[in-house]
């Protein structure tokens, strides 16, 4: 598939019209339904082949974030061979207890992986817990950005982000 085709799947899938509230408290007449996607392998592999690229070569871990961020780096997984660290949104209260399951992060260069971002605020919450956890996070790639390029909050943080595809880029295929 290539990029245009995926772009245009990826529209007619998951683009809805409506009243949404976003994660960042925004309101929006338009909204991808990232689990339209995230739910068909064959769409998967292909954000997977795409993506692929954009991951920084001295990633060592891919920090999938819960929910959405999860498929995708998974996906990501099985085409560049990189293990993957499941990063919840706060540490569970049972077994482990641990916010980040998976494998040891301790000083490894991890790259998170999210579906769409907006304003980035996941991102930077679960940055500032893996890095309090003794990960190196640089990296952010994303399938949609929403927001403004360069997003600001993640820049001050000190995060490069890539995305697959913006939002205006998505519109475009319709």
């Amino acid at each position: 598939m290539t990029r245009d085709q995926l772009a245009k799947a990826i529209y007619d899938i998951s683009h809805l019209t409506g009243n949404f509230k976003l994660r960042s408290g925004q309101t929006s007449q338009e909204y991808f339904d990232k689990y339209r996607f995230e739910s068909q392998p064959k769409m998967l592999k292909a954000i997977a082949q795409h993506m692929a690229p954009l991951i920084p070569s001295n990633t060592e871990i891919l920090a999938g974030l819960e929910m959405g961020g999860i498929p995708i780096a998974t996906a990501l997984s099985f085409e560049t061979g990189l293990p993957v660290l499941f990063v919840r949104k706060k540490a569970k209260d049972y077994g482990t207890c641990q916010f980040a399951e998976g494998l040891d992060f301790k000083g490894r260069r991890l790259c998170i992986i999210e579906d769409v971002i907006t304003t980035g605020g996941q991102v930077l919450l679960s940055t500032q817990d893996l890095r309090q956890a003794g990960g190196i996070i640089e990296h952010v790639v994303c399938v949609i950005h929403r927001g403004q390029s360069p997003e600001p909050k993640i820049q001050e943080t000190g995060l490069a982000m890539k995305s697959l595809f913006t939002m205006e880029e998505l519109k475009r295929h319709s």
